[in-house]
């Protein structure tokens, strides 16, 4: 049963917190990175290369953990656990949702990105959300 964020840490998805993502190899195994991150009400959204890891990994496994953190107090985060239910891609609104994410970021009203990058916008749906203060 999908959860949703709480009142409470709502402004994370505000200030300019990194999202610490986590999902599966083949393997089976963790891989971690930082990200932007975005939340629409309903699912947690990450934007990524079509051609990084996260991305294939996302759309091959579909489990995925993340933890927001506070930039202004490291000990107050969200903690999730969900599994991706859609994949957006550019043309259907991942790159205006990237440019989003970059006037938020780092001022820039237009994400440059490498040369030739597709970008795709992933869906989470939140199964278990914790949220420490």
């Amino acid at each position: 049963m999908a959860e949703r964020v709480p009142d409470s840490h709502l402004d994370l998805f505000e200030k300019r917190a990194y999202c610490f993502l986590a999902t599966l190899m083949p393997d089976g195994g963790p891989h971690v990175t930082p990200v932007w991150v975005d939340y629409d009400g309903e699912h947690i959204l990450i934007n990524s290369s079509a051609a990084y890891l996260k991305s294939s990994n996302m759309a091959a496994r579909a489990q995925v953990g993340m933890t927001i953190q506070d930039p202004d107090s490291p000990f107050r985060y969200l903690s999730i656990r969900g599994r991706v239910v859609a994949i957006v891609e550019e043309a259907d609104g991942a790159r205006e949702h990237i440019n989003k994410m970059s006037l938020k970021y780092d001022g820039e009203p237009i994400y440059e990105g490498r040369p030739g990058e597709t970008r795709r916008l992933f869906k989470i749906l939140p199964d278990r959300v914790v949220a420490k203060a």
